[in-house]
């Protein structure tokens, strides 16, 4: 990967070589959601928590490797997006700022879209993708990871367990899978490097852990500790 050149390079002179930025383009994984709250009867927010999302937990990472290179963050996530909407706006939130690297990763939303969006999901990563080449950016697609696989114990209110009830048929009949494999096949297909979060989780769900239980708010958002995952996995992707 060019990038690793590139922290090379840095490091061994950091006032000739430029800083590096890694921007960041996905949902509300990748902004740094966690908990949901409701703010009415049938309407929920969620917890914003940016400094524990997994771009700023592989800051520190690098931080630690790299300590002289300076490697700026653009975290262009927002919660509830999806594929649609990212091409429309990746030139203000990404391309904008000419990032070394760009890590997408969607598809938890766009699978609410059920079996017949798949298509659409990817002909939109294959458009994104090409707009970042044609900017000779580099990009690892990330994949996501499981949703709730069932109703947790900790939710009470019939709303949110209606939300929970959904997310699980999802998860459970196999549908977001399907979306998964055919971004890294159009990821595949385009040269573009995968970091396999999602197959992780399911590793650990086959392993006998409780992945439900490691989503702060039991639905689709992971932990501010598994966000630490993402972090990782990244890292060996770029770096090995």
């Amino acid at each position: 990967m060019d990038f690793t050149k590139k922290l090379k390079d840095k490091s061994n002179d950091i006032i000739g070589q430029k800083s590096l930025t890694i921007a960041f383009f996905g949902d509300s994984i990748t902004q740094g959601c966690f908990e949901i709250y409701k703010t009415g009867e049938k309407s929920i927010q969620t917890v914003f928590d940016i400094e524990n999302s997994y771009s700023m937990k592989l800051k520190k990472i690098f931080s630690l490797i790299y300590p002289n290179v300076q490697i700026n963050i653009i975290n262009s996530g927002i919660s509830g997006d999806s594929t649609n909407n990212a091409l429309k706006r990746i030139d203000r939130d990404i391309l904008t700022f000419s990032p070394d690297l760009v890590v997408v990763c969607f598809g938890l939303n766009d699978s609410n879209n059920g079996l017949s969006y798949i298509q659409n999901y990817k002909e939109n990563l294959k458009k994104i993708f090409t707009k970042i080449k044609a900017k000779n950016i580099e990009i690892v697609l990330m994949t996501p990871n499981m949703m709730n696989t069932k109703t947790s114990c900790h939710i009470t209110d019939s709303f949110i367990k209606g939300i929970a009830e959904k997310f699980a048929l999802i998860q459970n009949s196999g549908l977001l899978k399907k979306y998964i494999d055919e971004a890294k096949a159009v990821a595949n297909e385009e040269n573009i490097y995968i970091c396999d979060c999602y197959d992780k989780w399911e590793k650990l769900n086959k392993a006998g852990v409780e992945t439900s239980e490691l989503l702060a708010n039991h639905l689709n958002h992971p932990t501010r500790d598994m966000q630490w995952l993402f972090a990782y996995s990244l890292f060996e992707t770029i770096m090995f």
